[in-house]
């Protein structure tokens, strides 16, 4: 008897923890008074069960000492003190959730997300392409072409002045739609002040002819403004020295179209490590600018299989000003 009465009390208190736990208050019932006679013993807590106890019974609680006459009255009203316990409460006030059926397909709802996806899918395609075609374009230059040379002076930036005769300056004209840039002048170059001068000069103008300009037409300069001793490459630290003045010169002229000549001139232009041979032939963007790089006329005079390849970028590029 006194095993099942704490199994009981037990049970009831697990309901009423786990009431509690639902969020149910004020529950309100009025218990029925239990007289006790004739029994006055503790409850033995090895009647209810350890991982019960530690569960959802607190360690400071005590079950208060019961005692009954029968044990089928107790039964009786403890079964009643449940039902009222349960219909007082807030629970039983919730309304009820439908069951789940794991053999049924959500078909609505999946419905639902397909109708859904594709619109979600537009609009990320939308702002994708958006952004994508987003290019950054020459700030507007307040200067001009003499504010630039003017700012250049008597230059001695780097180590290139040091050996040079004249500073090469680009040439040509100022409002050309087509402008070519080479790497650095050669000895013709630093000897007139000119740049493409001598015999790759003289093949740049019939590659401009070609293609239905004359060098009057067109902007002509490098990117660096001294000679390398020699005809060196240019270091890095030489090129982006010199470079800035010849962004300037850009942003002020704004072409349509800029021609880069050469595997040098094409990486310090474009700020990139990717030769020559798989720039060539597409357009590159510079700011908004189209760039097409193709091989330089002194190395065309070195290998003369290579024309052809220097023509069909130029027919691309004589194709796009005549659009």
């Amino acid at each position: 008897m006194q095993s099942e009465i704490s199994t009981l009390l037990a049970e009831i208190k697990e309901q009423v923890l786990y009431l509690q736990e639902l969020g149910a208050e004020n529950f309100n019932v009025d218990l029925p008074e239990i007289k006790i006679s004739n029994f006055k013993s503790p409850i033995s807590e090895t009647a209810i069960p350890q991982e019960r106890l530690e569960r959802f019974v607190p360690t400071d609680f005590q079950i208060p000492k019961i005692e009954m006459p029968k044990l089928e009255n107790a039964l009786n009203e403890t079964n009643s003190t449940r039902h009222s316990l349960l219909e007082s409460s807030k629970l039983s006030r919730l309304p009820s959730l439908p069951k789940r059926n794991s053999f049924v397909s959500n078909k609505p709802n999946e419905q639902a997300r397909e109708t859904e996806m594709p619109k979600q899918t537009t609009e990320d395609a939308a702002q994708d392409l958006l952004f994508s075609d987003f290019k950054q374009t020459l700030p507007e230059s307040n200067e001009t072409i003499e504010d630039i040379r003017l700012d250049i002076g008597n230059c001695v930036r780097c180590p290139l002045h040091e050996g040079r005769t004249k500073i090469v300056h680009s040439a040509g004209n100022f409002q050309a739609d087509l402008m070519f840039v080479g790497e650095a002048p050669g000895a013709n170059e630093d000897a007139e002040g000119v740049p493409f001068v001598g015999r790759a000069g003289e093949l740049l103008n019939k590659i401009i002819a070609g293609i239905g300009l004359k060098r009057e037409d067109v902007l002509v300069g490098n990117v660096n403004r001294c000679r390398p001793p020699g005809n060196r490459t240019p270091t890095l630290p030489e090129a982006h020295t010199c470079r800035p003045f010849l962004k300037r010169e850009i942003a002020v002229v704004r072409p349509k179209v800029i021609v880069v000549l050469g595997n040098t001139a094409t990486q310090n232009l474009l700020d990139t490590k990717i030769g020559i041979t798989k720039l060539r032939g597409e357009f590159q963007d510079y700011f908004g600018i189209n760039v097409m790089p193709t091989f330089h006329p002194a190395y065309l005079l070195r290998d003369p299989t290579k024309k052809r390849e220097v023509w069909e970028d130029m027919k691309k590029v004589r194709d796009f000003l005549n659009q």
